[in-house]
Protein backbone atom coordinates (compact mmCIF):
# COMPACT_ATOMS: atom_id res chain seq x y z
CA UNK A 1 0.00 0.00 0.00
CA UNK A 2 1.39 3.53 -0.91
CA UNK A 3 1.23 6.40 1.49
CA UNK A 4 -1.58 7.69 -1.27
CA UNK A 5 -3.24 4.44 -0.91
CA UNK A 6 -3.42 4.77 3.03
CA UNK A 7 -6.38 6.34 4.14
CA UNK A 8 -6.40 8.67 7.21
CA UNK A 9 -7.87 6.02 9.45
CA UNK A 10 -5.31 3.95 8.77
CA UNK A 11 -2.87 6.05 9.27
CA UNK A 12 -4.30 6.48 12.77
CA UNK A 13 -4.83 3.12 13.38
CA UNK A 14 -1.20 2.65 12.96
CA UNK A 15 -0.50 5.00 15.76
CA UNK A 16 -2.78 3.41 17.84
CA UNK A 17 -1.09 0.01 17.79
CA UNK A 18 2.27 1.46 19.93
CA UNK A 19 3.24 0.59 23.01
CA UNK A 20 1.93 2.98 25.47
CA UNK A 21 4.64 4.09 27.57
CA UNK A 22 4.94 4.48 31.06
CA UNK A 23 4.67 8.15 31.45
CA UNK A 24 1.83 8.26 29.46
CA UNK A 25 0.12 5.04 31.43
CA UNK A 26 0.22 7.15 34.51
CA UNK A 27 -1.11 10.45 32.88
CA UNK A 28 -3.52 8.39 31.84
CA UNK A 29 -4.59 7.29 35.90
CA UNK A 30 -4.83 11.24 36.30
CA UNK A 31 -7.46 12.00 33.68
CA UNK A 32 -9.29 9.34 34.66
CA UNK A 33 -9.68 10.13 38.42
CA UNK A 34 -10.51 13.58 37.12
CA UNK A 35 -13.45 12.11 34.58
CA UNK A 36 -14.78 10.19 38.10
CA UNK A 37 -14.79 13.38 39.87
CA UNK A 38 -17.03 14.64 37.29
CA UNK A 39 -19.01 11.99 37.37
CA UNK A 40 -19.24 12.22 41.49
CA UNK A 41 -20.02 15.82 41.16
CA UNK A 42 -23.26 15.42 38.58
CA UNK A 43 -25.16 13.56 41.12
CA UNK A 44 -27.51 15.91 42.23
CA UNK A 45 -28.32 17.27 39.00
CA UNK A 46 -31.38 16.49 36.64
CA UNK A 47 -29.48 14.56 34.22
CA UNK A 48 -27.99 12.03 37.13
CA UNK A 49 -32.29 11.47 37.75
CA UNK A 50 -33.20 11.16 34.36
CA UNK A 51 -30.29 8.62 34.42
CA UNK A 52 -31.06 6.73 37.53
CA UNK A 53 -34.92 6.37 36.41
CA UNK A 54 -34.10 5.18 32.86
CA UNK A 55 -30.85 3.93 31.98
CA UNK A 56 -30.22 0.58 33.70
CA UNK A 57 -26.68 0.39 32.67
CA UNK A 58 -24.41 1.71 35.26
CA UNK A 59 -21.92 2.79 32.88
CA UNK A 60 -24.19 4.34 30.76
CA UNK A 61 -25.22 6.46 33.84
CA UNK A 62 -22.26 7.60 33.79
CA UNK A 63 -21.59 8.60 30.70
CA UNK A 64 -24.37 10.58 30.78
CA UNK A 65 -23.06 12.50 33.69
CA UNK A 66 -19.41 12.89 32.86
CA UNK A 67 -19.65 16.40 31.65
CA UNK A 68 -22.92 18.13 33.01
CA UNK A 69 -20.86 19.90 35.52
CA UNK A 70 -18.50 21.84 33.08
CA UNK A 71 -15.07 20.33 35.25
CA UNK A 72 -13.79 17.70 31.89
CA UNK A 73 -10.77 17.71 30.46
CA UNK A 74 -10.70 19.96 27.50
CA UNK A 75 -8.42 19.90 24.19
CA UNK A 76 -7.53 23.39 23.21
CA UNK A 77 -6.96 22.66 19.48
CA UNK A 78 -9.16 20.61 19.12
CA UNK A 79 -11.65 22.35 21.04
CA UNK A 80 -13.16 18.89 22.51
CA UNK A 81 -13.62 16.91 25.95
CA UNK A 82 -12.18 13.37 26.00
CA UNK A 83 -12.62 12.81 29.15
CA UNK A 84 -16.56 11.85 29.37
CA UNK A 85 -16.48 10.05 25.63
CA UNK A 86 -13.00 7.96 26.94
CA UNK A 87 -13.66 6.49 29.95
CA UNK A 88 -17.43 5.40 29.88
CA UNK A 89 -16.20 3.73 26.40
CA UNK A 90 -13.37 2.29 27.84
CA UNK A 91 -14.84 0.76 31.16
CA UNK A 92 -18.21 -0.66 28.98
CA UNK A 93 -15.56 -2.32 26.75
CA UNK A 94 -12.86 -3.15 29.88
CA UNK A 95 -16.53 -5.24 31.25
CA UNK A 96 -18.06 -6.27 27.92
CA UNK A 97 -14.75 -6.90 25.15
CA UNK A 98 -12.32 -8.68 28.32
CA UNK A 99 -15.35 -10.37 30.35
CA UNK A 100 -14.58 -8.54 33.16
CA UNK A 101 -11.00 -9.94 33.15
CA UNK A 102 -8.99 -6.54 31.74
CA UNK A 103 -6.26 -5.28 34.00
CA UNK A 104 -5.54 -1.61 34.77
CA UNK A 105 -2.98 -1.60 32.14
CA UNK A 106 -5.13 -2.54 29.39
CA UNK A 107 -7.90 -0.13 30.56
CA UNK A 108 -5.08 2.39 31.18
CA UNK A 109 -3.68 2.05 27.75
CA UNK A 110 -7.17 2.02 26.09
CA UNK A 111 -7.57 5.14 27.42
CA UNK A 112 -4.48 6.59 26.18
CA UNK A 113 -5.70 5.19 22.50
CA UNK A 114 -8.75 6.94 22.94
CA UNK A 115 -7.73 9.98 23.63
CA UNK A 116 -4.90 10.49 20.52
CA UNK A 117 -7.53 9.24 18.02
CA UNK A 118 -10.09 11.87 19.49
CA UNK A 119 -7.49 14.27 19.34
CA UNK A 120 -6.15 13.30 16.05
CA UNK A 121 -9.15 13.67 14.27
CA UNK A 122 -10.94 16.62 16.33
CA UNK A 123 -7.77 18.62 15.02
CA UNK A 124 -8.60 18.35 11.79
CA UNK A 125 -11.73 19.78 11.88
CA UNK A 126 -12.26 23.49 11.49
CA UNK A 127 -13.54 26.82 12.01
CA UNK A 128 -16.70 25.90 10.02
CA UNK A 129 -16.99 22.92 11.77
CA UNK A 130 -17.16 24.14 14.87
CA UNK A 131 -19.76 26.55 14.09
CA UNK A 132 -22.17 24.10 13.70
CA UNK A 133 -21.09 20.68 15.05
CA UNK A 134 -20.24 19.48 18.53
CA UNK A 135 -16.64 17.91 18.22
CA UNK A 136 -16.70 15.93 21.28
CA UNK A 137 -19.45 14.05 19.37
CA UNK A 138 -18.21 13.99 16.01
CA UNK A 139 -14.38 13.41 16.71
CA UNK A 140 -15.33 11.14 19.62
CA UNK A 141 -16.84 8.83 17.71
CA UNK A 142 -13.53 7.78 16.97
CA UNK A 143 -12.05 7.72 19.85
CA UNK A 144 -14.64 5.43 21.72
CA UNK A 145 -14.47 3.47 18.98
CA UNK A 146 -10.63 3.37 19.45
CA UNK A 147 -10.88 2.74 23.43
CA UNK A 148 -13.54 -0.44 22.49
CA UNK A 149 -11.14 -1.89 19.82
CA UNK A 150 -8.16 -1.68 22.50
CA UNK A 151 -9.96 -3.74 24.76
CA UNK A 152 -12.17 -6.06 22.58
CA UNK A 153 -8.40 -6.74 21.32
CA UNK A 154 -9.06 -5.48 17.52
CA UNK A 155 -6.27 -6.24 15.21
CA UNK A 156 -5.75 -3.03 13.08
CA UNK A 157 -7.98 -3.38 10.02
CA UNK A 158 -10.67 -4.26 12.42
CA UNK A 159 -9.50 -1.21 14.16
CA UNK A 160 -10.45 0.74 10.61
CA UNK A 161 -13.65 -0.75 10.19
CA UNK A 162 -14.83 -0.27 13.71
CA UNK A 163 -13.78 3.69 13.04
CA UNK A 164 -15.21 3.66 9.80
CA UNK A 165 -18.56 2.55 11.43
CA UNK A 166 -18.59 4.79 14.06
CA UNK A 167 -17.48 7.97 12.02
CA UNK A 168 -20.65 6.70 9.96
CA UNK A 169 -22.90 7.85 12.56
CA UNK A 170 -21.63 11.29 13.25
CA UNK A 171 -23.80 13.85 14.43
CA UNK A 172 -23.98 16.08 17.31
CA UNK A 173 -25.46 19.90 16.82
CA UNK A 174 -24.92 22.94 18.38
CA UNK A 175 -28.53 23.66 18.59
CA UNK A 176 -29.01 22.47 22.09
CA UNK A 177 -27.15 25.24 23.54
CA UNK A 178 -29.72 27.72 22.41
CA UNK A 179 -32.53 25.77 24.73
CA UNK A 180 -32.10 24.59 28.43
CA UNK A 181 -32.31 20.90 27.39
CA UNK A 182 -30.10 18.04 28.53
CA UNK A 183 -28.96 16.72 24.94
CA UNK A 184 -25.24 17.53 25.18
CA UNK A 185 -24.89 15.23 28.14
CA UNK A 186 -27.24 12.51 25.44
CA UNK A 187 -24.25 13.25 22.55
CA UNK A 188 -21.66 12.18 25.27
CA UNK A 189 -23.28 8.97 26.22
CA UNK A 190 -24.10 8.01 22.51
CA UNK A 191 -20.93 7.78 21.40
CA UNK A 192 -19.85 5.98 24.11
CA UNK A 193 -22.92 3.22 23.32
CA UNK A 194 -22.00 3.76 19.63
CA UNK A 195 -18.51 2.08 19.93
CA UNK A 196 -19.58 -0.41 22.57
CA UNK A 197 -22.15 -1.77 20.19
CA UNK A 198 -20.00 -1.46 17.04
CA UNK A 199 -17.13 -3.74 18.41
CA UNK A 200 -18.69 -7.09 18.67
CA UNK A 201 -19.80 -6.61 15.35
CA UNK A 202 -16.58 -6.04 14.00
CA UNK A 203 -14.80 -8.49 15.94
CA UNK A 204 -17.08 -10.90 13.99
CA UNK A 205 -16.57 -9.42 10.37
CA UNK A 206 -19.00 -5.94 10.48
CA UNK A 207 -16.69 -4.24 8.09
CA UNK A 208 -16.95 -0.52 7.82
CA UNK A 209 -15.74 2.10 5.41
CA UNK A 210 -11.91 3.05 5.09
CA UNK A 211 -11.94 7.05 3.72
CA UNK A 212 -14.58 7.86 6.28
CA UNK A 213 -13.12 11.04 6.57
CA UNK A 214 -11.22 11.49 3.36
CA UNK A 215 -13.43 10.11 0.66
CA UNK A 216 -16.29 11.26 -1.39
CA UNK A 217 -19.10 11.87 0.73
CA UNK A 218 -17.11 11.56 3.73
CA UNK A 219 -17.35 13.32 6.47
CA UNK A 220 -14.98 16.37 5.50
CA UNK A 221 -17.17 16.86 2.64
CA UNK A 222 -20.10 16.92 4.59
CA UNK A 223 -18.86 18.82 7.40
CA UNK A 224 -15.80 20.30 6.95
CA UNK A 225 -14.60 24.12 5.07
CA UNK A 226 -10.94 23.41 4.70
CA UNK A 227 -9.46 20.74 7.14
CA UNK A 228 -6.39 20.74 8.45
CA UNK A 229 -3.57 18.42 7.65
CA UNK A 230 -3.04 14.57 9.47
CA UNK A 231 -0.34 15.73 12.14
CA UNK A 232 2.45 12.79 12.80
CA UNK A 233 3.98 13.62 16.60
CA UNK A 234 6.32 10.98 18.60
CA UNK A 235 4.49 10.93 21.57
CA UNK A 236 0.79 10.98 22.90
CA UNK A 237 -1.42 13.46 22.79
CA UNK A 238 -2.94 12.61 25.99
CA UNK A 239 -0.26 15.04 27.29
CA UNK A 240 -1.21 17.84 25.46
CA UNK A 241 -5.10 17.87 27.17
CA UNK A 242 -5.46 20.62 30.11
CA UNK A 243 -7.64 19.64 33.32
CA UNK A 244 -10.39 22.03 34.20
CA UNK A 245 -10.28 23.99 37.58
CA UNK A 246 -13.66 25.73 37.60
CA UNK A 247 -16.97 25.00 37.20
CA UNK A 248 -17.64 26.78 33.81
CA UNK A 249 -16.84 26.57 30.16
CA UNK A 250 -13.25 26.60 29.07
CA UNK A 251 -13.79 29.39 27.44
CA UNK A 252 -14.70 31.23 30.61
CA UNK A 253 -11.60 30.03 32.53
CA UNK A 254 -8.75 32.35 31.09
CA UNK A 255 -10.81 35.48 32.68
CA UNK A 256 -11.28 33.66 35.77
CA UNK A 257 -7.73 33.46 35.86
CA UNK A 258 -7.32 37.56 34.86
CA UNK A 259 -9.64 38.11 37.39
CA UNK A 260 -8.11 36.31 39.96
CA UNK A 261 -4.79 37.65 39.54
CA UNK A 262 -6.33 41.23 40.22
CA UNK A 263 -7.74 40.36 43.23
CA UNK A 264 -8.75 43.32 45.44
CA UNK A 265 -8.34 45.55 42.46
CA UNK A 266 -11.70 44.22 41.18
CA UNK A 267 -13.76 45.63 44.31
CA UNK A 268 -13.89 49.19 43.94
CA UNK A 269 -17.04 48.88 41.61
CA UNK A 270 -15.68 50.69 38.71
CA UNK A 271 -16.19 48.92 35.46
CA UNK A 272 -14.67 46.18 34.31
CA UNK A 273 -13.51 45.87 30.91
CA UNK A 274 -12.57 41.92 29.59
CA UNK A 275 -10.78 41.15 26.30
CA UNK A 276 -10.68 37.71 25.05
CA UNK A 277 -10.90 35.48 21.21
CA UNK A 278 -13.81 35.57 19.17
CA UNK A 279 -15.23 31.97 20.22
CA UNK A 280 -14.83 32.71 24.02
CA UNK A 281 -17.69 35.56 23.38
CA UNK A 282 -19.54 33.53 20.70
CA UNK A 283 -20.18 30.64 23.69
CA UNK A 284 -19.76 32.78 27.01
CA UNK A 285 -21.17 36.19 26.29
CA UNK A 286 -24.32 36.37 28.68
CA UNK A 287 -24.66 39.61 30.81
CA UNK A 288 -28.07 37.99 32.43
CA UNK A 289 -27.78 34.17 32.63
CA UNK A 290 -31.44 32.49 33.86
CA UNK A 291 -29.99 28.72 34.34
CA UNK A 292 -27.21 27.03 35.68
CA UNK A 293 -25.83 26.40 32.54
CA UNK A 294 -26.38 29.80 30.67
CA UNK A 295 -24.13 31.16 33.82
CA UNK A 296 -21.37 28.45 33.51
CA UNK A 297 -21.35 29.96 29.80
CA UNK A 298 -21.38 33.77 30.86
CA UNK A 299 -17.97 35.79 30.73
CA UNK A 300 -19.70 38.32 32.71
CA UNK A 301 -21.07 35.71 35.95
CA UNK A 302 -17.50 34.31 36.03
CA UNK A 303 -15.98 37.35 36.43
CA UNK A 304 -18.45 39.00 38.79
CA UNK A 305 -18.00 35.93 41.40
CA UNK A 306 -14.31 36.03 41.51
CA UNK A 307 -15.09 40.46 42.34
CA UNK A 308 -17.12 38.64 45.00
CA UNK A 309 -15.99 35.88 46.58
CA UNK A 310 -12.75 34.79 44.70
CA UNK A 311 -12.60 31.29 42.82
CA UNK A 312 -15.74 30.14 41.88
CA UNK A 313 -17.42 27.25 43.77
CA UNK A 314 -20.48 25.21 41.99
CA UNK A 315 -22.71 26.74 44.62
CA UNK A 316 -22.14 29.84 42.73
CA UNK A 317 -23.33 29.22 39.34
CA UNK A 318 -26.62 27.80 41.52
CA UNK A 319 -30.38 29.12 40.09
CA UNK A 320 -30.49 30.52 43.34
CA UNK A 321 -27.32 32.45 43.99
CA UNK A 322 -27.22 34.31 40.06
CA UNK A 323 -29.17 37.22 41.53
CA UNK A 324 -26.52 37.51 44.20
CA UNK A 325 -24.38 38.53 41.53
CA UNK A 326 -26.65 40.67 38.92
CA UNK A 327 -24.61 43.74 40.24
CA UNK A 328 -21.28 42.34 39.33
CA UNK A 329 -22.09 41.14 35.76
CA UNK A 330 -23.94 44.75 35.14
CA UNK A 331 -19.97 45.86 35.34
CA UNK A 332 -18.64 43.92 33.04
CA UNK A 333 -18.08 44.49 29.02
CA UNK A 334 -16.32 42.09 26.90
CA UNK A 335 -14.77 42.83 23.36
CA UNK A 336 -12.70 40.50 21.35
CA UNK A 337 -8.55 41.50 21.29
CA UNK A 338 -7.11 40.79 17.84
CA UNK A 339 -3.96 39.25 20.10
CA UNK A 340 -5.84 36.76 21.80
CA UNK A 341 -7.14 36.03 18.46
CA UNK A 342 -4.54 35.67 17.09
CA UNK A 343 -3.05 32.89 19.41
CA UNK A 344 -6.82 31.02 19.57
CA UNK A 345 -6.55 28.13 19.29
CA UNK A 346 -3.22 27.19 20.56
CA UNK A 347 -3.68 29.54 23.91
CA UNK A 348 -7.03 30.00 25.39
CA UNK A 349 -6.47 33.77 26.61
CA UNK A 350 -8.14 37.13 28.31
CA UNK A 351 -7.22 40.22 29.45
CA UNK A 352 -9.44 42.49 31.76
CA UNK A 353 -8.81 45.98 32.49
CA UNK A 354 -9.91 47.53 36.06
CA UNK A 355 -9.27 51.39 36.79
CA UNK A 356 -6.32 50.93 34.30
CA UNK A 357 -4.71 48.28 35.64
CA UNK A 358 -4.86 45.63 33.23
CA UNK A 359 -3.80 41.70 33.92
CA UNK A 360 -3.57 38.59 31.09
CA UNK A 361 -4.09 35.25 31.13
CA UNK A 362 -1.88 33.95 27.83
CA UNK A 363 -3.02 30.79 29.24
CA UNK A 364 -5.58 29.26 31.40
CA UNK A 365 -4.87 27.10 35.07
CA UNK A 366 -4.54 23.34 34.03
CA UNK A 367 -3.27 23.89 30.41
CA UNK A 368 0.44 22.18 29.98
CA UNK A 369 1.81 25.51 30.08
CA UNK A 370 0.05 26.42 33.48
CA UNK A 371 -0.23 22.41 34.65
CA UNK A 372 -1.87 21.73 37.69
CA UNK A 373 -0.52 18.26 39.51
CA UNK A 374 -1.82 15.46 41.10
CA UNK A 375 -2.80 17.31 44.66
CA UNK A 376 -4.71 19.22 42.77
CA UNK A 377 -6.90 16.75 40.83
CA UNK A 378 -7.63 14.82 43.84
CA UNK A 379 -8.43 17.74 45.90
CA UNK A 380 -10.72 18.47 42.92
CA UNK A 381 -12.31 14.81 43.23
CA UNK A 382 -12.60 15.46 46.96
CA UNK A 383 -14.71 18.84 46.72
CA UNK A 384 -16.87 17.15 43.90
CA UNK A 385 -17.62 13.91 46.20
CA UNK A 386 -18.55 16.46 48.86
CA UNK A 387 -20.72 17.84 46.16
CA UNK A 388 -22.35 14.82 45.30
CA UNK A 389 -22.98 13.60 48.85
CA UNK A 390 -21.16 11.05 48.47
CA UNK A 391 -19.53 9.91 51.62
CA UNK A 392 -15.38 11.18 51.90
CA UNK A 393 -14.51 7.76 51.99
CA UNK A 394 -15.08 7.24 48.82
CA UNK A 395 -12.37 9.70 47.34
CA UNK A 396 -9.37 7.90 49.38
CA UNK A 397 -11.67 4.65 47.71
CA UNK A 398 -11.30 6.21 44.05
CA UNK A 399 -7.30 7.21 44.82
CA UNK A 400 -6.36 3.68 45.33
CA UNK A 401 -8.27 2.17 42.96
CA UNK A 402 -6.86 4.55 40.07
CA UNK A 403 -3.74 5.76 41.07
CA UNK A 404 -2.29 3.40 43.53
CA UNK A 405 -3.19 0.29 41.97
CA UNK A 406 -0.50 -1.96 40.54
CA UNK A 407 -0.80 -2.19 36.46
CA UNK A 408 -1.68 -5.68 36.73
CA UNK A 409 -4.56 -5.23 39.63
CA UNK A 410 -7.85 -5.97 37.97
CA UNK A 411 -9.92 -3.08 36.16
CA UNK A 412 -13.36 -4.49 37.50
CA UNK A 413 -13.60 -2.97 41.14
CA UNK A 414 -12.93 0.47 39.14
CA UNK A 415 -16.87 -1.21 37.64
CA UNK A 416 -18.01 -1.45 41.13
CA UNK A 417 -17.46 2.35 42.43
CA UNK A 418 -19.30 3.41 39.43
CA UNK A 419 -21.85 0.79 40.21
CA UNK A 420 -22.26 2.79 43.64
CA UNK A 421 -21.59 6.32 42.69
CA UNK A 422 -24.28 6.37 39.39
CA UNK A 423 -27.46 4.35 41.83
Amino acid sequence: MTAVDQSLTQALALRLARQVDAASRARSRLHLLDWLGCVAGARREAVAAVARAAEPDHVMRAALMGNVLEMDDVDRIGRLHPGPVIWPAALGAARDGAGGHATMAELLDAGVRGYEAMISIGRMFDDHHYAQWHPTATAGVFGAAAAAASLFGLDRAQTVHIMGNAGSTVGGLWRMRHEPVMTKAVHVAHVARTALWLAPLVRHGLTGPTFILEGEQGIFAAMVGKPHDFAETPGWRLHEVSFKPYPACRHAHPAIDAALALGDALADGGPIRVETYGDALRFCDKPEPTTSAEAKFSLQHVVAVVAARGVPQLADFEPGALADFAAGRARVTVAVAADLDAAYPAHFGARITVGGVAVTAADALGDPECPVGQGEIIAKLAALVAWGGLPESEVAAAVALVLDSADTAPAAPLLDLIVRWTA
